[in-house]
């Protein structure tokens, strides 16, 4: 497997637990991390740069050399009031990974180079990545149908080709990835890495409520409405969570006026319409974020090995 140099023996599965809002915390990272899958967090889950800082020194006390880097996630969208203190934060406290969201700027990438962080982008288009290739970025993040959280809307056999086409950076694909037969298939495809959001919804960490986690149980891939009404960019989201918010599904328009400020730093829109992606439909348990590490990784190797034998 290919990944950055001081990555090496640490991450034991070639996996990246995505940062998902409201439902990521310190602690599900530092068990993803622990369980060698690099684990991510959200900066605007905290509601203050200042409490945001009290996260990123709680997971430098935690961590050891030898887990897997952690990373955190910024929104780099100009309605975002916080960006230029956050990532300032990032760059003092030397932010192993970051993951940039709704804007590539060559700004933001030096500033994390500058102390040697990388910079992953996550991207839904040929055009995206383009951009983000212009950018500097380190790696990309193709966002495929059937994901969580903002997605696209592109076949991953049909937008990995492409992307790997522009780039020849490190490759983390999301959508509908739980299992480790499928970090190894998105590798087959061509990707560095696998990104994995839903799945580790359905952990204990996870901070989604009861609720939230049970009609993930209980969903299936059809439960799952892609829509931009929610925050003002297509999103995937449960089906029965709307329907509790009083909406109708079928009956959704498009919300415009972007503003990331008042959106993400207050969680309104998330807050009970609950995300998830396509790959709820395979999720039949809640284990604790290193059973669920120790179960990709094994699987993961199982596959390996398997494909290996298939060809030899």
């Amino acid at each position: 497997m290919r990944m950055p140099e001081s990555w090496k023996g640490r991450v034991r599965v070639p996996a990246i637990a995505a940062p998902m809002f409201l439902v990521s915390n310190p602690k599900l990272v530092a068990a993803c991390c622990k369980g060698g899958v690099v684990g991510t967090v959200p900066a605007l889950n905290q509601r203050s740069t200042e409490a945001f800082v009290a996260w990123l020194e709680e997971l430098q006390g935690t961590l050891s050399p030898q887990d897997a880097p952690y990373g955190v996630n910024l929104i780099v969208h100009k309605s975002n009031p916080r960006l230029q203190a956050d990532l300032a934060q990032v760059v003092k406290h030397k932010v192993p990974l970051v993951i940039t969201s709704l804007g590539a700027v060559a700004e933001v990438v030096d500033a994390v180079h500058s102390y040697g962080g990388l910079v992953f982008h996550d991207i839904v288009s040929l055009r995206h990545a383009e951009k983000a290739a212009q950018a500097g970025v380190d790696g990309l993040i193709p966002v495929a149908a059937g994901a969580g959280g903002h997605a696209g809307t592109i076949n991953p056999f049909a937008l990995m080709p492409e992307i790997r086409s522009v780039f020849e950076g490190y490759i983390a694909l999301s959508g509908c990835i739980g299992s480790g037969a499928g970090i190894a298939a998105a590798q087959a495809l061509g990707a560095d890495f696998a990104y994995l959001g839903t799945r580790f919804i359905g952990t204990q960490e996870a901070n989604a409520s009861d609720s939230y986690k049970q009609m993930l149980l209980d969903a299936r891939a059809a439960d799952i409405v892609y829509t931009a009404h929610i925050s003002g960019v297509p999103a995937s989201f449960l089906r029965e969570s709307i329907v509790r918010a009083g909406l109708d599904p079928d009956k959704l328009q498009a919300k415009t006026g972007i503003d990331f400020g008042a959106e993400l730093s207050a969680g309104k829109a998330w807050k009970d319409i609950w995300s998830a992606g396509q790959g709820a439909g395979a999720i039949r348990d809640l284990p604790t974020a290193g059973e669920l590490c120790e179960r990709l990784a094994s699987e993961y190797r199982e596959t390996c090995r398997n494909l290996a034998s298939a060809g030899s």
